[in-house]
């Protein structure tokens, strides 16, 4: 089977460009309590969460919404004449379960219990025993003759993992309980205004648990349609059905995203390139006549990752050298500057100039007005900008 190349679509290159700004926000880190606090590394402190949404007394002011979502969720996983009462469950955590058993205690993360029903959870990453003891878990939860649910709480399901009884445990997933709890919160307007810093809580839980890295804000969703009515890819909203249309848009759009990213190495190759020849052969004759003596030495372009795209003009004396940069490295230098350029033109060309004293880092760096474009196709030997911008930084206080 054969590969074809993408052909070009004006379209589509348009609105890879306009979403590239868009996505990488969406999937940078954003801030989440939990995240640092490191919340959630550890079942116990997940257990807590949750057991403290499962109190009906708990400070989050639901009442006994979420222990009646969590009830509903056992209940679709039992049949008719086994269904469980929807509330009124007590709610204990850490609870050993094993008994007069002489092989050691075996503790349960969370377990609900009324007169008649038990419920007893093992909360997991994955759908997973990982050690605990299955007929414990369900001798102790129908001690006095109570009904007994064993339930495997988890991020995933994962059913290989669930052996040695585990297999007839009902699985949750956190996704199953939140979904169901983000559409009460968002269909009560008045919860929300009693309860703003309850809100703030669960808010976060949602994000860290349920949604994840990449959720886009409201804004950033409609920035995104209005991206795809902008460039004409609109129409795809219509296509049925969605999981197949939003698959082969996002196939097409990471083909065209790819071909655009190694055509930009491509270009910035061809500027370092000749941006060194003009340099070797042009600007270090320039500057040098400018100046009483012949301060340059050579040209360099040996810098690699971040620091790729970088011409380095060298200087005698071990006085501090004065640097060529674009692109990805223009962006890197402006970040450790002690000045940066508030609005910088990543479209030019900057120069920066070497910290006195130091073997890396720099304490300039200003934009010219010389374009990238420029560069890649050549610029004239009688073409003083870049001198003038390379003599300013050498003479700036």
């Amino acid at each position: 089977m054969t590969t074809c190349e993408p052909q070009s679509d004006p379209s589509l290159e348009r609105l890879v460009t306009s979403l590239v700004p868009l996505l990488s926000r969406s999937l940078a880190e954003r801030f989440n309590v939990f995240r640092v606090m490191h919340h959630g590394t550890h079942e116990k402190q997940i257990s807590n969460v949750f057991a403290w949404l499962l109190r009906v007394d708990g400070t989050h002011g639901f009442g006994d919404v979420f222990q009646r979502i969590f009830v509903e969720q056992v209940n679709r996983g039992l049949p008719e004449e086994s269904q469980l009462p929807s509330t009124g469950y007590r709610v204990e955590q850490e609870v050993d379960t094993s008994g007069h058993d002489a092989l050691g205690k075996d503790i349960a993360d969370v377990v609900l219990s009324c007169a008649q029903v038990s419920i007893v959870v093992e909360n997991f990453e994955s759908s997973d025993g990982h050690g605990h003891d299955y007929h414990r878990y369900l001798a102790h939860g129908t001690a006095g003759g109570r009904q007994c649910v064993v339930v495997l709480l988890c991020a995933r399901r994962e059913r290989h993992r669930q052996t040695d009884g585990w297999e007839q445990a009902l699985v949750i997933t956190y996704a199953d309980l939140l979904e169901p709890l983000k559409a009460h919160v968002v269909g009560d307007a008045a919860w929300r205004r009693a309860h703003p810093q309850q809100l703030f809580f669960i808010r976060q839980l949602l994000e860290h648990f349920m949604e994840g890295y990449g959720i886009m804000s409201e804004e950033e969703r409609i920035a995104f349609i209005k991206a795809m009515c902008e460039t004409g890819e609109s129409a795809r909203y219509g296509h049925r059905p969605h999981e197949g249309a939003a698959r082969q848009f996002s196939e097409l759009l990471a083909q065209h995203a790819e071909r655009q990213f190694e055509e930009g190495r491509k270009t910035l190759a061809r500027v370092k390139t000749t941006l060194k020849r003009f340099a070797a052969q042009t600007l270090v004759g320039q500057a040098n006549s400018a100046l009483e003596t012949k301060e340059f030495t050579s040209v360099e372009a040996q810098c690699v990752g971040q620091w790729e795209w970088c011409i380095t003009l060298r200087r005698a004396d071990s006085k501090p050298d004065v640097f060529l940069i674009f692109g990805p490295t223009a962006v890197v230098e402006n970040g450790h500057s002690p000045e940066p350029l508030t609005h910088p033109d990543y479209t030019r060309v900057f120069v920066a100039r070497q910290a006195s004293g130091c073997n890396d880092g720099i304490d300039l760096i200003s934009q010219t007005d010389v374009g990238l474009g420029e560069v890649s196709t050549g610029m004239s030997a009688d073409d003083t900008r870049l001198r003038d911008a390379v003599l300013a930084a050498m003479r700036a206080d």
